[in-house]
């Protein structure tokens, strides 16, 4: 909430670029709540009023007060902002902005409706055929109202993510601003202090509401001011919203979502080390002085429950790096971590090719902005977040899975795939013969109400092995379990090493027959699992009807490599429309067995 309506000033938005309008926009996506701080014109040397008489840079507005920008607050109406418009702000020297402070919280749609209020009020005001002192004691009454207010405290439970403040610097060389929020408790000496430099084009900087917490209590009085540290007579800035606000996290690609579609699950967080998993720079501080961040335990263990896989990307020492992770005894919680002084976008990339997962499943978690930038350029479909945001992690939706027995697990299944890897490397190049030394057993069962948890999972997840590129919530899985034609069959895998958990879900409709849904975790890819189960359905329903045996498959550049399987059985591609294929596997062909894969088939009555 700005102090616009002191001057007479509304300009179009024309003068602003087209694209820094859009990113004005963005917010609408993320702010659910906000404060509407009253924001007015100041001066860092002001000695009101004897000011108004004795300093060269008095210049009056309508009210008699002292003009610190040149214009003033100059209104540009811009739909797109999520306060509806923006200022353009000329400061003059000593000039400042300035606001009484809050964390009280708001609705977007009630922090709209109050500032409306306030600008068609406070236009009233300064329009009113007064003398300038008449005028002045009005409106000055009027925001000493405005300040009271303001200075009241929360008693709600919701706090904000952060203060946001939004810029656009016209310019073609930095600004540095200097924000300050100071309590008006005397005995408050020490004020909360962050320099910003406002680089040419748009920013949208976060100062974490926690960060500002640690220095002052922010449930009594305190003032905000924002200075541009410049020595230009006139530094010309346009800002968009200034306030605390609370946010819903959304994750940075540059891959853009189809519309509709469901946010991709993450199936990996990959961190950094220094002022991201722990408080301090291993190489500068030493391993001593190295404190984990508050909480950040929590929220590992949290994704570890959740079956979230975790790994590292740090640019350190591998060896002593290690040793830290293992002092504070998170160690084990990360998989192939990759600590070398390498590029973090190789980094990322080699724990995506070691864990057999898609670079679009990986969140990156790091301090500092150029690595963040580094590895969204090498690797645009890799999710990024600042590691200030690393208690909101959890929260995001793409972190919302399903929590099941085997998830809790999963960590532990990926270890044990690590002795399988190494247990292949003594018999060279014969792999048939490690996957016979494996014993891998394949247990066949229908769909039930206690797996159904698992199979959701499953299809929420699967993305690599997923042939018909459908995703299940819960209420449709239900309507198949009841629909009598439809034949469910879940999968999981166990061999010598240990348990894959539930890897596979299929349906097929038994009219035709036709396999509908076919889709596999990445866990099994290359172990003869998806060629075993396939030719037990083709066996099965074509010795059952007598008819030849219908698949689909649409394919994908992700899934083309596992859908390999359909050929090396001897099915045929029918027809193909749109990237939709229908496949046929004649009745009279001979299907290869090349015994890998032991089979058991539990029937409904032993499922349980």
């Amino acid at each position: 909430m700005y102090e616009t309506e002191a001057n007479r000033y509304i300009e179009s938005s024309a003068q602003i670029p087209a694209e820094v309008i859009a990113r004005l926009g963005e917010l609408k996506a993320t702010v659910v709540d906000r404060t509407v701080l009253p924001w007015s014109e100041h001066c860092t040397e002001c000695v009101w009023p004897t000011c108004y008489s004795t300093c060269d840079l008095y210049s009056a507005r309508e009210d008699g007060k002292c003009r610190r920008f040149v214009d003033g607050m100059v209104r540009i109406d811009c739909p797109e902002a999520l306060n509806s418009y923006v200022l353009r702000i000329s400061f003059k020297r000593w000039g400042k902005l300035w606001t009484p402070g809050n964390v009280h919280l708001r609705s977007v749609e009630k922090a709209l409706a109050i500032e409306r209020r306030d600008y068609r009020i406070g236009t009233f005001l300064y329009q009113l055929p007064v003398p300038a002192p008449v005028k002045g004691v009005v409106t000055g009454k009027r925001y000493s109202l405005k300040k009271r207010l303001a200075y009241r405290t929360t008693t709600s439970e919701l706090l904000p993510t952060s203060f946001l403040l939004e810029c656009y610097n016209p310019g073609t060389r930095s600004v540095p601003l200097s924000l300050t929020v100071r309590s008006i408790n005397e005995k408050a000496r020490i004020p909360f202090q962050k320099l910003i430099e406002l680089k040419p084009g748009f920013q949208r900087v976060r100062v974490p509401y926690l960060e500002i917490a640690r220095v002052l209590d922010l449930n009594v009085s305190f003032n905000v001011e924002l200075i541009p540290n410049d020595d230009s007579n006139e530094v010309t800035l346009f800002f968009g919203l200034m306030d605390f606000v609370r946010e819903i996290p959304v994750l940075e690609t540059k891959s853009e979502a189809k519309a509709g579609d469901q946010p991709k699950k993450v199936k990996c967080v990959v961190w950094d080390l220094d002022n991201t998993l722990w408080d301090g720079i291993l190489v500068e501080d030493g391993a001593d002085k190295l404190t984990l961040k508050p909480g950040i335990r929590r929220v590992i263990e949290e994704f570890d429950q959740r079956g979230i896989l975790q790994s590292i990307a740090s640019k350190n020492n591998s060896d002593e790096a290690l040793a830290v992770l293992k002092k504070f005894e998170i160690d084990e919680y990360f998989l192939s971590p990759q600590i070398s002084w390498r590029p973090k976008s190789d980094a990322v990339q080699a724990i995506a090719r070691e864990l057999n997962i898609g670079v679009d499943s990986l969140l990156f978690v790091d301090d500092s902005e150029f690595e963040l930038q580094q590895v969204s350029a090498a690797l645009p479909d890799v999710r990024t977040i600042d590691a200030r945001r690393y208690m909101e992690i959890a929260d995001l939706e793409e972190c919302q899975v399903p929590v099941t027995d085997e998830s809790r697990n999963r960590r532990k299944m990926y270890r044990v795939e690590t002795q399988r890897r190494d247990a292949a490397e003594g018999f060279a190049d014969d792999y048939i013969a490690f996957l016979r030394h494996c014993e891998i057993r394949l247990n066949i069962r229908p769909m039930i109400e206690e797996n159904l948890q698992r199979v959701h999972e499953l299809t929420q997840r699967t993305n690599q092995m997923n042939f018909s590129g459908n995703r299940y919530d819960r209420s449709v899985l239900k309507q198949i379990l009841s629909t009598s034609y439809l034949d469910t069959y879940v999968l999981d895998v166990e061999d010598r090493f240990g348990t894959y958990g539930v890897v596979g879900f299929c349906i097929v409709d038994n009219r035709v027959p036709l396999m509908t849904d076919l889709m596999f975790s990445c866990r099994i890819q290359s172990k003869r699992v998806e060629h075993a189960f396939l030719a037990y359905l083709i066996r099965k329903y074509v010795a059952q009807t007598g008819k030849e045996f219908w698949a689909n498959y649409r394919k994908t550049p992700r899934n083309a490599p596992s859908g390999q399987v359909f050929s090396d059985l001897g099915m045929e591609e029918f027809e193909n429309q749109g990237g939709f294929s229908r496949l046929v596997f004649p009745k009279d062909r001979v299907l290869p067995d090349d015994g890998v894969v032991k089979i058991t088939v539990y029937e409904p009555s032993s499922v349980a």
